[in-house]
């Protein structure tokens, strides 16, 4: 993810600008596929003191863009009214592209249980028997402590059925999934 920070008619220092960065990274909770965040300051003479500080925020997403202006009588008020409506924003786009792959996925599981309801289980049971068994893939990566809402997120964002994780409450192995009713599961390990 990129992120530029510019003033308009001016530079912003450099505790602004690890401040803005700082903030403007929380976005990312909401989409993994940020490719760029623009950041633009301006201070502009007006009559009101109160709109004289102006921040605007444009999130590159993948097939969308997402843009939040606020003005203020100082940046970084500026920064978090506008970082408010890009999160209101983003937020909303997440919810839109969750309940829509939810959506899916409720009305093709019971698709597949009324499928199978129709066919005789034992039959299928004993044909897919030996290629059940057989590992076809193998993946490492290393799991990160989080909460398990953090969890669910993360599970959301990637587009999958289960999520592996370390409990940070705990500090265990779990995993949150996906069940066929459309709610979500947790497993913990014991021990």
């Amino acid at each position: 993810m990129d992120i530029v920070v510019v003033g308009k008619h001016g530079v912003v220092d450099a505790r602004l600008r690890a401040l803005t960065i700082e903030k403007v990274e929380r976005v990312n909770k909401f989409a993994s596929d940020v490719r760029r965040i623009e950041v633009d300051y301006a201070q502009t003479p007006t009559k009101r003191a109160e709109d004289s500080h102006t921040c605007e925020i444009l999130v590159h997403v993948r097939q969308h863009l997402v843009k939040g202006t606020a003005p203020a009588t100082e940046y970084v008020i500026a920064l978090d009214r506008a970082l408010e409506k890009v999160e209101q924003q983003m937020r909303r786009l997440h919810e839109r592209r969750v309940g829509r792959r939810n959506g899916t996925r409720a009305r093709d599981g019971a698709h597949a249980v009324a499928d199978t309801g129709a066919t005789d289980g034992a039959s299928l049971a004993d044909a897919d028997d030996d290629e059940s068994r057989t590992v076809v893939k193998t993946k490492q990566f290393s799991v990160k402590p989080m909460d398990i809402e953090e969890a669910m997120l993360q599970m959301e964002l990637l587009g999958h059925d289960s999520f592996l994780f370390t409990n940070a409450a705990s500090g265990v192995a779990s995993v949150v999934y996906r069940r066929r009713d459309g709610c979500l599961g947790l497993i913990e390990a014991i021990g």
